[in-house]
């Protein structure tokens, strides 16, 4: 995949939008305007900035460089004043710079330096140490307390409590020897978690603690092997539930993450990723690479496609059997041929010092099973889902020869489909979606059954 962000990031000089660069608020307060600063920004970033802001790309630019002129300014103050210093921060667009200082006679120095002085009861260094009290004490924090933090707007550490929880607070914060007059306790309804990339080879959690490896991420979270969690047992970095889980029999499962996780065409190098672009499968002798959050990144050949497995708690069909090593916590990881996801680690024997025989589960098997739409990157992701009509109904597939449908490329295929597809019969031998039929590698998904 073609790195966006090497291609379009430039060094853009903020002289060029000098004009937009005007402090006048500061100005008219009687502060001078900082000097013009260069900054390097990647255009995507600076028009998704514009676009947060509702601000036109040029807007933004500038902001950047009044930001990146302030910081040097808040940094010599900082510097400068040492325990005077009360901190600092800009307003809504900024285009002010306004520093704290325990003494009125620091004003002129302040202005003198580009920003606006206020004057507050307590510097910065004692904001944290307050704050730092309160982080001692964590462990004990009443559970309707979701954070807390120290304010430089205000001067204060605010806690932040839940409904019910003021009077829970106040004991908390007087208990950690926190003074009365610089908390201020402020209500919240938030519910705080972990917002975690999906990536295949990670480490989740099931249950009490169990451990397992994420196989890849799809629409809504992310695929698994089966015996890592029955369905409705729940998970943790990242938060979910078993939507579906098949073991044995099959060995896959798929994991719904809750709001905030976000999905990432991406595999665990150890280190480093390497991308996800569509689930293409391999044929025998094939090379390919397992992560996994026990023993990382490790890679070797398919040996044999279609193989079963019998575990104590029975058998397994239609796994990819291959040499590649694998160990415990290494279940449900992920299986990958160049960018072209294959499959979930299931288990197998021997270990990764002396080697081993390690089978997966197919990963086009499980977008069928459960209907998902595996993450991509590049072009729009194949999907599994049916497309649906103006009705909402299936559409009916491409029609072709003989009677047979058309292929489609967005169609999930599993072993035994009849399909046609440029005037000829096609049998599928593999489960598949987007494999192209006579195409280069696809002899691994498609059997050429003649004219139709």
């Amino acid at each position: 995949m073609v790195n966006r962000s090497k291609l379009t990031t430039c060094l853009i000089a903020v002289a060029a939008v000098a004009a937009a660069m005007v402090i006048t608020s500061a100005a008219s307060a009687g502060s001078v305007a900082p000097a013009t600063v260069p900054v390097a920004a990647d255009r995507g970033m600076v028009e998704e900035l514009a676009r947060t802001l509702g601000v036109s790309p040029d807007q933004a630019l500038a902001r950047l460089g009044r930001q990146a002129a302030f910081a040097r300014t808040e940094e010599r103050l900082r510097h400068g004043l040492g325990d005077r210093f009360g901190g600092a921060y800009l307003n809504d667009d900024a285009s002010v710079l306004t520093v704290a200082v325990t003494s009125a006679a620091e004003g002129a120095r302040v202005r003198a330096d580009g920003a606006v002085p206020v004057v507050v009861d307590r510097s910065e260094a004692q904001l944290l140490a307050a704050s730092g009290r309160l982080d001692g004490h964590a462990a004990s924090a009443p559970r309707q307390i979701p954070g807390w933090y120290a304010d430089v707007r205000t001067n204060r550490v605010v806690v932040l409590y839940r409904d019910g929880g003021l009077a829970a607070a106040r004991s908390w914060a007087a208990a950690s020897g926190v003074p009365s007059g610089s908390v201020r306790f402020e209500s919240s309804v938030e519910q705080p978690r972990p917002l975690i990339d999906v990536i295949g080879g990670n480490a989740y959690y099931i249950g009490a603690g169990t451990r397992c490896s994420v196989g890849f991420a799809v629409t809504g979270g992310f695929v698994s092997a089966g015996h890592c969690g029955t369905t409705g047992a729940t998970t943790t970095q990242p938060s979910g539930t078993f939507a579906g889980s098949s073991f044995p029999g099959n060995d896959y499962s798929w994991v719904r993450t809750a709001a905030g996780n976000t999905s990432r065409a991406l595999v665990n190098r150890y280190p480093g990723t390497v991308p996800v672009a569509g689930s293409q499968a391999a044929g025998v002798g094939a090379s390919v690479c397992r992560s996994g959050s026990t023993t990382g990144w490790h890679c070797g050949t398919i040996n044999a496609l279609n193989s079963s497995v019998t575990y104590s708690q029975g058998t397994v069909t239609g796994l990819i059997r291959t040499n590649v090593c694998a160990e415990p916590g290494d279940s449900g990881g992920s299986l990958i041929a160049g960018d072209q996801a294959q499959g979930v680690t299931s288990g197998g024997s021997g270990d990764c010092s002396s080697g081993g025989t390690t089978y997966f589960q197919p990963v086009n098997e499980i977008l069928q099973a459960y209907g998902l739409t595996l993450t991509v990157s590049g072009s729009t992701p194949p999907t599994s889902t049916p497309t649906t009509g103006p009705t909402g109904g299936p559409t009916t597939p491409p029609q072709g020869c003989g009677g047979l449908p058309g292929w489609s490329a967005t169609t999930a295929y599993a072993p035994g489909d009849d399909v046609s597809y440029n005037g000829r019969r096609w049998e599928s031998t593999w489960w598949s979606t987007g494999a192209e039929p006579g195409a280069p590698g696809s002899w691994s998904a498609w059997a050429d059954r003649g004219a139709c």
